[in-house]
């Protein structure tokens, strides 16, 4: 714990459900006693991304994102100050930049891919989540938030699935699962785990009425 904030960082593949699960247990939260911290609000400029040996850009690699900085703004907001980041809109043509405002609290629910490859992200987290799902069941997620939100074809998501993210899923997020506190199987449902990180919670950040919220 870092000056009464504590960071919780939650990894795993894509579709596996890491967004789904930060967001329900930031409603088991008071309100201002948390914040939510994207990855996905660090990827570098598509201008400075990486294309693989078809000349097609490659989102799934460390590279991909800018890493140090969300490091750095970690820091920043275990020390109790805010932070400023542009909303990533996943290159959808039109969508209007936002700047957002990430402000401390006692608990920061940070989510994403990579969060475990990088050491100077690693290394803030006091309590470490993998989630995992089996692999058909994260395809099925991906093809359909891909094509609803992101506005990509079914030959573009099954693509970047057999060469991008599946290779990057054994490459760079595997290695670190053993690293991590909890690993949450999140197909059917994730109750059982949501009540365990609750408890975990009201424990080390001394929120007791965090322990009576139902889940």
């Amino acid at each position: 714990m870092h000056r009464g904030t504590y960071l919780v960082g939650v990894a795993g593949g894509s579709g596996s459900g890491k967004t789904t699960l930060v967001r329900a247990l930031r409603n088991l939260l008071p309100p201002d006693s948390v914040t939510i911290v994207s990855q996905d609000d660090y990827y570098r400029p598509i201008a400075h991304q990486l294309k693989d040996a078809n000349g097609k850009v490659n989102f799934d690699l460390p590279g991909a994102l800018d890493l140090d900085l969300l490091a750095d703004d970690l820091r920043c907001l275990a020390l109790g100050e805010a932070v400023y980041r542009k909303e990533y809109t996943f290159n959808v043509e039109g969508e209007e930049e936002r700047w957002m405002e990430v402000r401390p609290a006692r608990v920061i629910l940070v989510e994403g891919l990579f969060l475990l490859h990088h050491p100077g992200i690693r290394e803030q987290l006091d309590l470490k989540v993998f989630v995992d799902a089996s692999e058909s069941v994260q395809l099925q997620r991906r093809l359909g938030r891909d094509q609803r939100e992101r506005g990509y074809s079914v030959e573009d998501i099954l693509y970047q699935w057999d060469n991008h993210v599946m290779p990057a899923y054994r490459d760079h997020l595997l290695p670190y699962r053993s690293l991590c506190d909890l690993h949450v199987v999140n197909e059917l449902q994730y109750q059982k785990a949501l009540g365990v990180l609750r408890d975990h919670l009201a424990q080390r950040t001394g929120v007791p009425e965090l322990a009576i919220l139902p889940v």
